[in-house]
C-alpha cells in the first residue's frame, strides 16, 4: 500500500514537474515572439510602410548602439518608461530589417568602458540633480566608417521618434548628402551678428535661422544663393525660393534654364507675408513706422507663372469659413479668422504621398492658384478650400482684421488651389534668350523645352517659427517642438524632390489629436448665418442713420439740437430692431452649442454606456441560451 502511495505521488511529482517546465517552456518562447494588434486608426504603433521599405533596401549592415543609464538612481522614472518604449521600438527596427541591422544596448556607469564610448560618440551626459552623477539617453548608429548619433532623446519629441530613427540610419546607409538651394528674400537661414553689438553682447548667440531650415542642414548641404543671382550652379539639383518679390529678368531666366535643364524647383509664394512685414516693421525708424509697411510687398514668379499657365493674384487672400482659426482679437475677445486657415485632411489630396497622412497644416493669409489647360504639364493639387464655404478677399483688408473682411465673406462656390505640383515639359519664358535692357550684345541663348519637377505654395509664413514650432525648455536645452505639420509638409516636400522618398513615409505619421468634423461643420454653418444677421443689422443700423440724417436736414436753426417725434420714434424702432437682432445672434450661438452638447452626449452614452450594455446583453442571452439547452 505504502509502495503504491509512493508511486502515485512520485508520479504526481514528475507529471507537475513536467508542467512546470512545459509552462516555463511555453514562456519563454511566447516571451520572444512580438505578437501585438495595432487597433488605432492611424496605425501609431506599428513600424511605417517607409521604415520598412528603407529597412528592406540597406546597402550594408548598420548597428544601433542605445546608451541608457538604467541602473542609475538619479535617472527619473518617466525617463525609463519613455526608453522601454523607445528600446521596444527599436526591437521593431531589428525584427524588421532581415538581419542588416542589429541592436546592442548599454547601461554606462560612472567610469566603466560604456560611459567613455557614449562619450566618444557624443551622447550627452545630462545631469539631473547638482551633486548627482551624470546620466545618457542617446543612440548611436555605425555603418563601417560612418557614425551618427542622436545626443539625447527626449519624451518631448516622442511625436517624431521614429523619423528621428530612420533618418539616423539613412545618414550612415548613405552617408552622401544632397545639395539644397535656398534663395530667399527673407532672412531664413539667420544671419551672423554684427562685430560692434557683439562686443556690447558678447553672450549674444548667431540666429541659426527658421528651425525648419536647422532641421534641414541635419540632412543636407545647405547652399544660400543671393536673390539676385544670374546662375544657378550645377551641384544644386533642388533649389528653394521663398517670397520671391521684384525679381530681375536676369535671376528669372537663372530660374527658367535650372527648370528645363531638369533642376527640382520649390517655391513659396505670397500676397501678404507676416514675416516680411515684421522684418521691415523693424527696420525702420518710429516716424517711418507710423506710415506702416514699409518695403513688405507680395511675391510672384512673374514671366515664369505666365509661361507655364500659372495665374496668382498678389491682390487677393483666401477666406474659408471651414478652415477659420481662432485668434485673439484683444480685449480678452477671441475671433474665427477666416482668412488664417487651418486645414484638415478634407483639404488634402488623400491619394497623393505628400499629404495622405497629414493632420493639421496652418497656412495664414494664404494667396491661391488657377492653371490654364496645359497637356504638357501634369497638375496636381496638394490643398485645396472647400468648396462651399471659400472666397477671395481684398490683401489690405486682411491686416485690418475680421472687421474689414467682414463685408467681403461670401462664399461663391469656387473650390481654390493653396498648393500645387506640377511635372512634365516645361517651356521656356524666354524664347529669344536673355539679354540685358539697352544692351548691345547679343541675347544669351538657352534650353527652349526641358523635363521639370515644380511645387508651389501660396503661403510663405507657414514655414516661419511662430506658426510652425514651439520653443521649449528641457533637461536637454531648447526644443523647437512642432505644434503642427507644417514642418513635415516642407520635409516631405524637400524630401521628395531631394532625399529618399522612404522617409515621406516615416513622416507623415498619424497625430494622436483627432479633428471634430462634424462640429467643424457646425461652427461654419453657424458662423454664415451669424455673418448674414451682422449684415442684415448693419443695413438695418446703415438706413436709420440716413433717415434721422434726412430729418436733421429739414430742421432750422436752434431747432437741430432738438430731436424731433419724427427722429424719436426712429430711434426707439431702430433700438428695439438692434436689440431683437441680437437676441437673434444669441440664438444662433445658443442653437449652436445645443447642437455640439447634443453630439458630445450621444458620443458618451456610446463610449460609456453602449459597450457595457452589449456586453451585459450578449452574457444574458448566452446564460438564457444554455439554460434552455440544459
Amino acid at each position: 500500500m505504502a509502495t503504491t502511495s509512493f508511486k502515485r505521488f512520485t508520479a504526481g511529482a514528475l507529471g507537475l514537474a513536467c508542467l512546470l517546465v512545459i509552462i516555463g517552456a511555453v514562456y519563454v518562447i511566447v516571451a520572444n515572439l512580438r505578437i501585438r494588434a495595432d487597433l488605432t486608426a492611424e496605425k501609431l504603433y506599428t513600424l511605417s510602410k517607409g521604415s520598412r521599405e528603407l529597412l528592406g533596401k540597406l546597402p550594408k549592415d548598420v548597428t544601433l548602439k542605445f546608451y541608457f543609464s538604467r541602473s542609475s538612481a538619479e535617472m527619473p522614472m518617466a525617463l525609463k518608461t519613455y526608453a522601454d518604449q523607445v528600446c521596444d521600438l527599436l526591437k521593431e527596427y531589428e525584427l524588421a530589417s532581415g538581419g542588416r541591422l542589429v541592436l546592442e544596448e548599454y547601461d554606462p556607469k560612472p567610469d566603466s568602458d560604456s560611459e567613455e564610448w557614449a562619450q566618444r560618440y557624443g551622447v550627452e551626459p545630462q545631469q539631473t540633480s547638482m551633486f548627482g552623477q551624470p546620466v545618457y539617453f542617446g543612440l548611436v548608429a555605425v555603418s563601417g566608417s560612418s557614425q551618427q548619433v542622436l545626443v539625447g532623446l527626449n519624451p518631448r519629441t516622442e511625436a517624431t521618434l521614429e523619423y528621428d530613427v530612420t533618418r539616423l540610419i539613412t545618414r550612415v546607409a548613405w552617408p552622401e548628402k544632397p545639395v539644397v538651394g535656398v534663395m530667399s528674400s527673407l532672412k531664413v537661414l539667420g544671419e551672423q551678428p554684427n562685430p560692434m553689438m557683439m562686443m556690447q553682447r558678447p553672450r549674444q548667440k548667431p540666429d541659426q535661422g527658421w528651425a525648419v531650415f536647422q532641421e534641414l542642414r541635419k540632412d543636407y548641404i545647405v547652399q544660400e544663393l543671393e536673390m539676385d543671382s544670374e546662375t544657378i550652379p550645377q551641384e544644386i539639383t533642388t533649389l528653394v525660393v521663398i517670397h520671391p518679390k521684384n525679381l530681375t529678368d536676369k535671376t528669372l531666366f537663372a530660374l527658367d534654364q535650372f527648370v528645363l535643364r531638369g533642376g527640382r524647383l520649390i517655391t513659396l509664394v505670397d500676397p501678404f507675408s507676416i514675416a516680411d512685414f515684421n522684418a521691415n516693421a523693424q527696420q525702420q525708424n518710429p516716424m517711418m513706422q507710423m506710415g506702416g509697411g514699409g518695403q513688405a510687398g507680395p511675391s510672384t514668379l512673374g514671366k515664369l507663372f505666365t509661361t507655364w499657365g500659372v495665374t496668382f493674384d498678389t491682390g487677393k487672400v483666401v477666406a474659408d469659413l471651414s478652415a477659420a482659426t481662432k485668434l485673439n482679437a484683444g480685449s480678452g475677445r477671441v475671433e474665427d479668422n477666416a482668412a488664417f486657415l487651418s486645414l484638415k485632411p478634407t483639404n488634402t489630396t488623400k491619394d497623393d504621398l505628400l499629404t495622405a497622412q497629414l493632420s493639421q497644416v496652418m497656412l495664414p493669409f494664404s494667396g491661391c492658384f488657377e492653371f490654364a489647360e496645359n497637356k504638357e504639364i501634369k497638375i496636381t493639387p496638394l490643398f485645396l478650400t472647400s468648396k462651399d464655404n471659400a472666397c477671395l478677399v481684398d490683401q489690405m483688408n486682411v491686416q485690418m482684421g475680421m472687421g474689414a473682411m467682414r463685408a467681403q465673406l461670401k462664399p461663391d462656390g469656387i473650390q481654390r488651389t493653396l498648393a500645387a505640383r506640377l511635372q512634365g515639359t516645361f517651356k521656356t519664358a524666354f524664347p529669344n534668350g536673355y539679354a540685358e535692357a539697352g544692351s548691345t550684345n547679343a541675347p544669351v541663348k538657352g534650353l527652349t523645352t526641358g523635363k521639370g519637377n515644380v511645387m508651389l505654395f501660396a503661403d510663405t509664413d507657414f514655414i516661419s517659427d511662430p506658426f510652425c514650432v514651439q520653443v521649449v525648455q528641457s533637461l536637454f536645452g531648447n526644443i523647437a517642438q512642432p505644434i503642427n505639420d507644417n514642418m513635415t509638409l516642407f520635409g516631405n516636400s524637400v524630401e521628395q524632390l531631394a532625399g529618399r522618398q522612404e522617409l515621406i513615409g516615416v513622416r507623415a505619421r498619424g497625430n494622436f489629436n483627432r479633428p471634430f468634423i462634424r462640429v467643424d461643420r457646425l461652427e461654419a454653418a453657424a458662423m454664415k448665418k451669424w455673418q448674414a444677421e451682422e449684415e442684415r443689422l448693419q443695413q438695418q443700423l446703415s438706413e436709420t442713420q440716413q433717415r434721422l440724417n434726412e430729418l436733421q436736414q429739414q430742421k432750422k436753426g436752434s431747432e437741430r439740437m432738438i430731436l424731433s417725434r419724427e427722429q424719436q420714434a426712429e430711434i426707439a424702432q431702430f433700438r428695439k430692431l438692434q436689440a431683437d437682432t441680437s437676441k437673434q445672434l444669441k440664438n444662433v450661438r445658443k442653437n449652436l452649442n445645443r447642437d455640439i452638447e447634443q453630439l458630445g452626449l450621444k458620443l458618451k452614452l456610446i463610449n460609456i454606456a453602449l459597450i457595457p450594455l452589449i456586453v451585459i446583453c450578449f452574457g444574458i442571452g448566452r446564460g438564457l441560451q444554455r439554460r434552455k439547452q440544459r
